[in-house]
C-alpha cells in the first residue's frame, strides 16, 4: 500500500470528504442508481489498481502476502478482527467491529459507505492476487453483526 502518512480509515475520511459533493451532484444529475453505478465502480477500478501495484511492491500476491499486509486495514483501531485460519491456501478472519461503517454513518454517507469502503475489498484481490476467491455473507456496514470474510487459492 502507498504509504503517505495516515491510517487507511483517515484516508477514507478525506476520500469520503471529496466523494461526497461529487455524488450528490451526480444524484441530482443522473438518478440515484447511475450515480452509486458511478461511484462503485470508480472505487473499484481505484482498489483493483491498488491492488495490483501492493503485489508489484512486494514482488509476490499470495495469501500469506495479503495475510502480512493485513493489518494496515486495521491500524488506528479502524477494525477488530478474529482470526480463524491462515495457512498458504486459506485465509479466513471476522470482522467484528468497523469504525469505517461508524465513520461513514457520521459524515452522513452510510448510503454510499459500502460502495466506497465494502465494495474494495473483492477488486483488491483481483488486482492483488487474481487466483483468489473471496466470499463474505455480510457487512457490519450492510447491517450484519459481523463482517466474515474466506479467502481461498483456486488451485
Amino acid at each position: 500500500m502507498v504509504e503517505i502518512g495516515v491510517t487507511v480509515l483517515e484516508r477514507r475520511r478525506i476520500e469520503g470528504e471529496i466523494i461526497k459533493p461529487i455524488y450528490k451532484v451526480l444524484v441530482r444529475e443522473l438518478g440515484r442508481d447511475r450515480a452509486d453505478m458511478v461511484i462503485g465502480e470508480a472505487v473499484a477500478e481505484a482498489a483493483e489498481e491498488a491492488g495490483r501495484a501492493e503485489a508489484a511492491r512486494l514482488g509476490r500476491a499470495d495469501l500469506r502476502a495479503f495475510a502480512e499486509i493485513l493489518p494496515n486495514w486495521s491500524k488506528g483501531g479502524a477494525l477488530e478482527m478474529e482470526m480463524i485460519e491462515s495457512s498458504d491456501s486459506v485465509l479466513d478472519y471476522d470482522v467484528t467491529k468497523c469504525r469505517y461503517a461508524e465513520m461513514y454513518r457520521e459524515m452522513g454517507l452510510a448510503d454510499i459507505g459500502f460502495l466506497l469502503s465494502c465494495g474494495r475489498d473483492g477488486a483488491f484481490m483481483k488486482g492483488f492476487a487474481p487466483e483468489v476467491e473471496m466470499r463474505r455473507s455480510g457487512t457490519i456496514m450492510t447491517g450484519s453483526k459481523r463482517w466474515d470474510f474466506r479467502y481461498r487459492a483456486k488451485s
